[in-house]
């Protein structure tokens, strides 16, 4: 029977690693000098930490060494480290700091501004670029090596979720949340000493932490970190580091690609781009592009349902619905039935196929939400987990994403998911990025309203011919065409580039950037002038 280290028995076995290590702007820590440091940290935070209280520390950091630093000595000491979300503000942040039960917060420079101000209630607050830092390390410079004694299920972080539908939630993650996947990914991709991870998603998401954090570990491979993702810094990044395994969220894919390609764009040593999320024509070019390899597989913070792809998936799949994955109902709980579709692939039956993605042999890698029982009952049900993602299957077994809970679209007395329609307009030359929602009418409940990135410039969308391009989409339904477009230079986003959508559709046409409407039966978008805003939002008022 194979046991599941724990994160610390992870870094044990790179204690003595003095042949590569971390690489960060221009600094280089070997493996030795970075495990020995996190001793040093641990010592300190049995120091600091009142053991009558959760033993939790919050980190406000950019991706720094830092931060692995103290996640190391949190994994030693038995401590937890919660990890901050640099996009927060205010009292969204001074929330999730309460919710997390932190005693201290560590902070840099960059950061510290963050917490100006802030009602914190006695929280301490570090700054590791202060000399106070300096000072409270310096009595536990060269702490012996600490002999790893959590379990797998010790709780080690915090993580929040992106929040992109409502106050984030912390997602307890135990070692075993880290270190079987990162062991997974590590074998599967073959990675070892000569391998280099680089880092450039955001260190306080799930992503980061499990896709690369945690398969450097166990593959004993060096790290090459990045502060902040840059789509132009990244290909200088993987030839000056010699990166060979990177990994994404979202929309980073698009970003890198929308660079001015170069002829010696595949002369690089990226062997594998492994995340989530990113489109199959974006990994397609992407892989073409840079020579490389991109795997997309499904998954969340919760870690309650993963889905890897597939080879023979076809285009928009996810892959193969595991054996322990149904898609149920989530009204009556019942399986729902394959999906159907006509001669120009449009499902036929959307509402009877589409429903709730459950791990019905229980919870798989979700241990739960930090202090929201509430959260916990809607995620576990009669021993099942509820993803709160929408998905449909084909009589093959391949799942496709429709959703998340609250990504439905509801007109004329159907019910849409929005990630089918985002994947026909992105078939749409001029669109680099789609991201569809409803906003509310009296008379058809929902009107589908699409914000869009164009590839050039605002001024550059053609709304005569998007036009045609959505009356020749065989498998886009009368009820799925967009009777709103909003043509945008960015996104709002989330720190892991997820678009938040519930912006958008309150901010429906109230906003600077060009908006086009086309009423069902219209053959062209029109500009929406004041009066016609005025219109709907009477009815909209009226809904």
């Amino acid at each position: 029977m194979t046991v599941t280290p724990t994160v610390a028995d992870q870094l044990d076995r790179l204690r003595d690693v003095d042949t590569h290590g971390i690489r960060f702007e221009e600094s280089y820590i070997p493996w030795t000098d970075h495990v020995h440091g996190m001793y040093d940290r641990a010592a300190l935070l049995d120091e600091l930490l009142d053991a009558g209280r959760p033993r939790h520390f919050g980190v406000l950091f950019d991706n720094i060494p830092e931060f692995s630093s103290l996640l190391g000595a949190a994994a030693f000491s038995g401590t937890v480290l919660a990890g901050l979300n640099t996009t927060r503000r205010g009292d969204a942040l001074a929330r999730d700091i309460a919710l997390s039960d932190c005693q201290i917060v560590f902070t840099e420079n960059t950061q510290a501004h963050l917490l100006d101000g802030l009602e914190l209630d006695g929280v301490r607050v570090v700054n590791v670029d202060s000399p106070e830092w300096a000072e409270l390390l310096a009595p536990h410079r060269g702490s012996p090596a600490l002999v790893p004694a959590a379990t797998p299920d010790d709780l080690l972080m915090l993580i929040f979720t992106s929040g992109t539908s409502g106050d984030p939630k912390a997602v307890r993650c135990t070692h075993r949340k880290f270190t079987e996947p990162g062991i997974m990914l590590a074998d599967r991709f073959g990675l070892g000493t000569d391998d280099v991870v680089y880092m450039a998603m955001p260190m306080f998401h799930s992503n980061a932490m499990i896709a690369a954090w945690a398969v450097a570990l166990h593959g004993r491979c060096g790290i090459a970190l990045r502060r902040k993702f840059s789509a132009s810094g990244f290909l200088p990044d993987v030839r000056r580091y010699g990166v060979t395994y990177a990994n994404y969220v979202g929309k980073p894919l698009s970003f890198i690609l929308a660079t001015p390609e170069q002829p010696d764009d595949a002369d690089n040593t990226l062997r594998v781009m492994y995340g989530n999320e990113g489109s199959a024509p974006v990994a397609r070019e992407f892989a073409r592009r840079f020579g490389t390899r991109v795997v997309d597989g499904f998954g969340s913070t919760e870690g309650g349902v993963s889905i890897s792809a597939h080879p023979d998936a076809p285009a928009g799949a996810l892959g193969l619905l595991p054996a322990n994955i149904e898609i149920r109902d989530p009204d009556t709980g019942k399986v729902c039935p394959p999906a159907e579709f006509d001669a120009q692939g449009r499902i036929v039956n959307a509402e009877a196929a589409t429903g709730e993605m459950v791990n019905v042999a229980g919870a798989g890698a979700f241990a739960g939400y930090y202090k929201n029982p509430t959260a916990d009952a809607e995620r576990l049900r009669d021993g099942m987990y509820w993803s709160g993602d929408q998905a449909y299957r084909d009589t093959d077994g391949f799942v496709y994403f429709a959703g998340r809970s609250s990504g439905w679209l509801r007109v004329d007395g159907e019910n849409l998911g929005a990630a089918p329609i985002e994947r026909i307009l992105l078939r749409y030359p001029g669109f680099a990025q789609v991201s569809v929602y409803g906003v509310p009418d009296r008379e058809v409940g929902d009107r589908v309203m699409a914000a869009v990135i164009p590839t050039g410039d605002v001024e550059d969308f053609d709304p005569s011919e998007f036009a045609r391009f959505l009356d020749a989409q065989p498998d886009l339904g009368p009820k799925q065409r967009p009777t709103l477009v909003r043509v945008c230079s960015e996104f709002p986003r989330t720190a892991t580039f997820k678009v938040v959508t519930r912006t958008l559709s309150a901010e429906r046409w109230h906003c600077d950037d060009p908006v086009w409407l086309r009423e069902r039966g219209d053959d062209e978008f029109r500009p929406l002038t004041p009066e016609l805003a005025a219109t709907l939002e009477r009815q909209r008022a009226d809904a």
